[in-house]
């Protein structure tokens, strides 16, 4: 079809490697100073205004949080002179640090998501990378992984993009052996450290790739904004996100959750960023009662028109069957690893490739 084929997960990807080939997984800690606090104020040591937040912007004491890290094999700390891209994947709704360890299981003693991506390195498929999972929810109760439209921990999902920013990036670039370097805010820099991150999300994480990302809309309980949004779920747009292209070259939704902004939105906040998006992967199964009607198709409905020449590639990948689980997101892994870090740069490909597996 084209030079890089959208494909399902060989079945020998989901096998670990030999042992010598194998990367890590560890938890790690790290300190978060923008945040929900229990008042429903955004906690920030930033310079963001209460009218771009959407609500009263406070000071206040960090808090700790954790996320899991994925080391390619042959990483050494000791040896600064080799650089890594970094992927970051988000979780569910109901999900947590753990959701894509655990999604798919173990498979012969190793996480299947690890198989993936170690199978990608050692065939040759991607270079060496760097996945974080975090923990999506930026508020003081982050752990609460409970479904509750007026709570702090689900609004933390619609400001994850503060802690992203501001903590959780500096932390790893400051920790690990990467690429890019937040520090450097020339514009080279920034053009340069973009190229070298990725981010991508599964369900409500879908969400937050496209909403915080690109630049969509936050959402609030009903309850607090006073009004009622179209989903049935108590919860309705706020304000619009300024998006985050400056960091992220490359950005994949899978099974994007109902609060995703629409097409001409993300597109408007596409053409409106002085970056271009080099990739936008979006994907969904075509019996996902959750996400296909709700969240994928509305999503890309006149996002190309929007977005103009600051879209690059947008793929739209439907997997026939497919459900609201991981055979569709560790196919949205499989792929957008393999499409991103540059990998169609010296690709003639249409803008909108449109494939079904």
């Amino acid at each position: 079809m084209f030079a890089i084929d959208v494909a399902a997960v060989p079945p020998a990807y989901i096998r670990p490697v030999d042992a010598e080939l194998r990367g890590s997984i560890a938890e790690v800690s790290y300190s978060v100073d923008n945040y929900i606090n229990e008042s429903r104020q955004l906690v920030t040591d930033q310079d963001i205004s209460a009218e771009e937040a959407g609500r009263e912007t406070v000071k206040g004491q960090a808090i700790t949080k954790k996320c899991m890290v994925y080391l390619p094999a042959g990483y050494d700390q000791n040896d600064p002179d080799t650089r890594y891209n970094v992927l970051y994947l988000l979780h569910g709704v109901g999900g947590n640090r753990y959701e894509w360890l655990n999604g798919s299981g173990r498979v012969d003693g190793n996480y299947a998501i690890c198989n993936i991506f170690d199978n990608l390195i050692a065939n040759g498929d991607i270079d060496p990378l760097i996945v974080v999972f975090p923990e999506g929810r930026s508020a003081h109760d982050w752990t609460d992984t409970s479904f509750n439209s007026a709570g702090t921990n689900l609004l933390g999902f619609y400001y994850f993009d503060y802690e992203l920013r501001y903590d959780l990036i500096p932390f790893i670039e400051s920790t690990y052996n990467t690429y890019a370097d937040i520090r450097d805010t020339s514009p080279e820099g920034i053009e340069r450290n973009r190229r070298h991150r990725a981010i991508a999300g599964l369900s409500m994480g879908g969400m937050q790739a496209l909403n915080l990302a690109v630049g969509g809309y936050r959402c609030d309980s009903s309850l607090y904004t006073g009004t009622r949004g179209v989903w049935g779920n108590f919860l309705d747009t706020t304000v619009l996100a300024p998006g985050m292209e400056d960091l992220f070259a490359y950005v994949g939704a899978f099974s994007q959750a109902p609060t995703s902004s629409n097409g001409k939105t993300l597109g408007a906040s596409i053409a409106s960023s002085s970056h271009r998006l080099d990739l936008l992967y979006v994907t969904c199964g075509d019996a996902d009662g959750v996400a296909f009607g709700s969240g994928y198709a509305p999503s890309v409905d006149g996002l190309v028109e929007a977005a103009g020449d600051k879209l690059r590639h947008l793929y739209q990948v439907v997997i026939a069957g497919g459900a609201h689980d991981f055979r569709v997101w560790n196919n949205g892994a499989y792929n957008f690893a393999r499409l991103a870090f540059g990998k169609l740069d010296e690709l003639s490909l249409p803008q909108v490739i449109k494939v079904g597996i």
